[in-house]
């Protein structure tokens, strides 16, 4: 067998040798994972160890004779540093899908490979109409022919499963068991499956370590129509305390048991409640092939995770009042020891950090903090290495967008800083994110109405200049989650689901000039119902910002500031000095002071 770690043997050669002994013509790999996580664990940093690209969001392809890898708009600029052209096309998933491109380069013979558990039923669904047209096939492999290859792949992960209290959860396992099995009773469903470990840990309130800055424990589990659940995880995993916590109504049963159980319910001629978008195709096709009765809905668990209780949203407020904390004594030590610009990425990234492990009930970054520099804060997921580490340079923007997990909320906030004297160019562009930015944080709109609908407000200011950003401008955050949490998003399309009331979401317009700098602002905001206006019709919904740090003053060209944009502007930074100011103390209160004066 080639050893791909050999000096003359690269991933992708062996990837083409093992296809071509298991009479495959090709392979897709996508960034996933059989729990369908965006964040993975080593071991399923397939696409990593394929082409280079260390992204959280992309697909390989793999023909005979051709290879290509597809990102996302933020991930342009990282793809082209990280994944070697001479093998791999970088193409721009919005322009050219995947599904299109296998569509129009594979060939009326090939037989293209793909792992069932790391694929949803939707996706594949995607695919078979591409290569349908042309007469290709695609194969399901029993086994992942990368996992033969990578010969130093590591083990999985082993975190401990630990109980999340209800005094930060706000409600009882039991309590939301009993809320989702009314449906399920209803609707005659005898059990649900549940492989999104974010969804498994908000429903029993545990919280794992398998995977970087996430708590999530990576397992399975079924929710029976009686409120009983199986979780399907591996003994080194559990404690006593969690044994306790969990109580008589959870069965634990090792990983490999999932699949007895389910071959159980296929037997039992049982309808099974599966969700196609975030469900792997392995479990329909097994259940199927059992007999069930597969009821094609959403995960049961999403969209009551997405709506935060009262005890959540409180959590929320204080973590982003400690975290702000953390972010001023940052932004004080930045604007002192920038000057004379020999600070670099990687030193102001580390001092952030460090002032965030200092704050009460911290547990960890909620993602690997970007420290963009000058040209390298136009890549929009940046991560700052050795190789790639600028100084924060006189007369440049400097992009941070960083976070913290707390026992009490998730935070996630971007903030842009002119280092120096800003250019007339920085202060224009960074204004107009600005007036974005407050323009989504005033918005009143209608119950009912999706994050699509709204996209455009935080667009329109850049749109007026002739610029817009390629990502979208709001994702939903967990509590003590997954800092990327739906179903819930705000972007130009492609999403559904009403927002509600308790929905935290980001607010995040930017502007990413290549080769020259990058603009993003970030808070998080809550929704929550608008106060009644007369004559009104129907009910309509606002955001409450959670987020409390200021914006760069000096970057801000006030001439094109609205007169309700001043005032909501001057309004946050005195809500920001009257809750941080018994919080801070020394050059930070100072700096803070300054920081939050009126324009």
């Amino acid at each position: 067998m080639s050893n791909p770690n050999s000096s003359n043997a690269t991933p992708l050669t062996a990837l083409r040798n093992c296809l071509h002994r298991q009479n495959l013509t090709g392979f897709i790999v996508p960034h996933a994972d059989e729990y369908q996580n965006e964040y993975l664990p080593p071991c399923a940093e397939r696409l990593a160890w394929l082409t280079g690209f260390t992204g959280s969001a992309g697909t390989a392809i793999v023909l005979t004779t051709q290879a290509a890898i597809f990102v996302d708009g933020r991930y342009t600029l990282q793809a082209a540093d990280q994944v070697d052209a001479a093998q791999f096309s970088r193409l721009h998933s919005g322009q050219t899908s995947p599904q299109e491109w296998l569509g129009t380069t594979a060939q009326a013979s090939d037989r293209i490979g793909y792992d069932p558990r790391l694929h949803t039923p939707n996706e594949l669904e995607q695919y078979q109409k591409a290569v349908q047209r042309i007469g290709a096939t695609l194969i399901p492999c029993a086994a992942n022919p990368i996992d033969d290859i990578w010969t130093d792949r590591p083990d999985p992960p082993m975190g401990l499963i630990r109980p999340h209290p209800e005094s930060f959860a706000g409600q009882s396992s039991l309590t939301k068991r009993q809320e989702l099995t009314k449906k399920l009773v209803k609707e005659c469903i005898g059990a649900a499956i549940l492989t999104a470990p974010d969804s498994i840990a908000w429903l029993l309130n545990i919280r794992g370590g398998d995977v970087s800055h996430t708590p999530l424990p990576l397992s399975h589990a079924i929710l029976y129509a009686t409120g009983k659940v199986t979780l399907f995880v591996a003994s080194l995993k559990i404690s006593a305390d969690l044994m306790v916590h969990l109580g008589t109504d959870i069965t634990m049963a090792p990983p490999q048991a999932f699949e007895t159980a389910l071959e159980r319910l296929g037997q039992e001629r049982q309808r099974v409640l599966c969700d196609p978008a975030r469900t792997n195709s392995w479990v329909f096709g097994l259940l199927e092939k059992q007999g069930a009765t597969i009821v094609k809905g959403d995960d049961p668990c999403a969209l009551p995770k997405a709506c935060k209780n009262e005890t959540e949203i409180r959590g929320a407020f204080a973590a982003h009042r400690r975290d702000a904390v953390a972010m001023c004594q940052f932004l004080a030590w930045l604007a002192k020891s920038s000057v004379s610009g020999g600070v670099t990425e990687l030193e102001a990234a580390s001092f952030l950090d460090e002032c965030r492990q200092k704050q009460p009930l911290w547990q960890d970054c909620s993602f690997p903090t970007i420290s963009g520099a000058g040209s390298n804060g136009a890549i929009v997921h940046y991560r700052s290495t050795p190789a790639t580490n600028r100084r924060l340079e006189p007369g440049t923007l400097y992009l941070v967008d960083s976070g913290g997990q707390y026992l009490d909320g998730t935070t996630d906030i971007t903030r842009t800083v002119g280092i120096g004297t800003p250019s007339a160019e920085h202060r224009d562009r960074y204004t107009r994110v600005l007036l974005g930015h407050i323009a989504l944080a005033t918005a009143r709109f209608p119950e009912g109405t999706t994050g699509s609908q709204i996209d455009a407000l935080a667009r329109s200011p850049l749109w007026a200049a002739g610029l817009d950003y390629d990502h979208g401008t709001g994702h939903g955050v967990g509590s003590f989650l997954g800092v990327h949490e739906g179903p819930h998003r705000i972007a130009k399309g492609g999403n559904a689901v009403a927002l509600r009331p308790g929905m935290i979401v980001s607010n995040e317009p930017g502007y990413y000039k290549a080769g020259a700098y990058g603009i993003r602002l970030e808070n998080l905001v809550v929704v929550v119902p608008a106060s009644t206006l007369s004559g009104a019709d129907r009910p309509f919904l606002t955001f409450e910002t959670i987020t409390v740090v200021p914006f760069d003053r000096a970057l801000i060209d006030t001439t094109l500031l609205s007169e309700e944009a001043r005032r909501w502007l001057n309004a946050y930074h005195t809500r920001i000095w009257n809750e941080l100011q018994d919080m801070v103390e020394g050059e930070t209160r100072t700096w803070l002071e300054d920081a939050t004066q009126p324009l």
